[in-house]
């Protein structure tokens, strides 16, 4: 009789119970949480591209003034890595978040447009690096694999200032 009794106590159901759902819980709250911090890498990413158009966009031309240290390449500069001494490139890498820069992302400047043609002058700055989710690292330890990494492309242009040029006729 008193197996029958052991066997109908429900005492440690619940116990049990959660045991076993809390792993799936904080697997599917991880997924979230990264795909989460994958947008927010992707944003910071445009943020950067942004600020380094910005910034590319009043340097000179190294090709109209020579012997200036910071001056925009005409162009296309790249796909470079963050050591380029480029100060467009310096300036997107800085403002990257880490988890981009961990995976050594490429950085492309381009100016394009002519010295004559100072209206339609366009800076472009592209970064493209792999973004490396962590719920995968841990999914490989039970043999599972999958691509791990996300690839995240930004970029931003803007109209090239072209300092210290004189424009001729207004631009329209």
């Amino acid at each position: 009789m008193k197996a029958h009794k052991l066997l109908l106590n429900s005492k440690g159901q619940s116990l049990v119970e959660i045991a076993l759902i809390t792993p799936l819980l904080l697997a599917a709250l991880y997924v979230a949480f990264d795909f989460g911090v994958a947008l927010f890498t992707a944003h910071l990413t445009q943020n950067a591209v942004r600020e380094a158009v910005r910034i590319g966009a009043i340097l000179p031309d190294c090709s109209v003034v020579s012997g200036s240290p910071a001056c925009v390449t005409a162009g296309k500069v790249g796909p470079v890595k963050c050591t380029s001494s480029d100060p467009v490139v310096q300036e997107a890498c800085t403002r990257l978040p880490t988890r981009l820069t961990e995976n050594n992302p490429d950085i492309t400047v381009t100016l394009t447009g002519s010295v004559g043609d100072e209206c339609r002058r366009m800076i472009t700055v592209n970064a493209l690096g792999d973004y490396s989710y962590g719920l995968y690292n841990v999914m490989a330890l039970i043999g599972a694999s999958n691509s791990d990494t996300l690839t995240i492309n930004r970029s931003a242009n803007a109209r090239y200032e072209l300092q210290p040029v004189t424009y001729t006729v207004p631009c329209t």
